[in-house]
């Protein structure tokens, strides 16, 4: 059996898995977060934050992620979310050596309980920056130097520290999270329309123009059955 299943974790956007009976064609498109994924055949690797549409192909078989909130990732990582824009990368290059992992994940019954338990212990050990939660929160009705002043940081300041937690400055992380938020209205049937209002693009022509520039494809076809 296909398909794919996403819960919630405490401390993280998520916990999922997505299982393909065979090769499965798909499209993995910017969404702030980042991930860290498991597969059953044994792969484990980090997602980072992507800025473009990446066409991939999975299965068969069974992958098992959790996902971290935008800004969230890069303080498990250990590293800049920059360094990991648009790259997927072998866990261990990041973590060290992962063996004790990647064994107690191939002997659980739920392998995203252990890889939250993972990412958890992680996160405590090294919290996230708080100024990426106040930038995640105003981003989207503050122009830059408007969040600045408010954060009581430089312009340049704001900036390098959007790098280091999302991968790329507030601008940036403001088209992906419109995007996201794009995306998911269309999931649920919402009028194209009504989606551009609602996720606060100008009008549908400047929806579309965007999600092309993000996901490479048009809206309707990423969100075909």
């Amino acid at each position: 059996m296909s398909g794919y299943v996403e819960r919630p974790a405490a401390g993280l956007a998520c916990v999922w898995r997505r299982t393909a009976a065979r090769r499965t064609a798909s499209r993995v498109v910017p969404d702030g977060c980042t991930d860290i994924i498991w597969s059953s055949a044994g792969t484990l690797v980090v997602a980072g934050p992507d800025t473009v549409g990446h066409p991939t192909t999975t299965g068969p078989g069974v992958l098992h992620g959790v996902r971290f909130g935008p800004g969230v990732g890069p303080a498990a990582f250990g590293v800049p979310a920059h360094a990991l824009r648009d790259l997927r990368v072998p866990l261990a290059e990041l973590w060290g050596p992962t063996p004790a992992l990647e064994d107690a994940l191939a002997a659980a019954d739920d392998p995203t309980a252990v890889l939250a338990a993972a990412a958890r212990a992680r996160l405590r050990a090294t919290p996230p920056d708080p100024v990426a939660a106040a930038i995640t929160r105003s981003v989207r009705r503050s122009t830059v130097a408007a969040l600045a002043d408010d954060l009581g940081l430089s312009v340049r300041q704001v900036h390098r520290r959007s790098l280091d937690a999302f991968g790329y400055g507030p601008k940036v992380l403001h088209r992906v999270l419109r995007f996201d938020r794009a995306v998911k209205l269309a999931w649920t049937g919402v009028p194209f329309a009504d989606v551009a209002q609602r996720a606060g693009y100008a009008d549908q022509a400047h929806l579309s123009r965007e999600v092309k520039d993000l996901a490479g494809v048009p809206l309707g076809q990423l969100v075909r059955p």
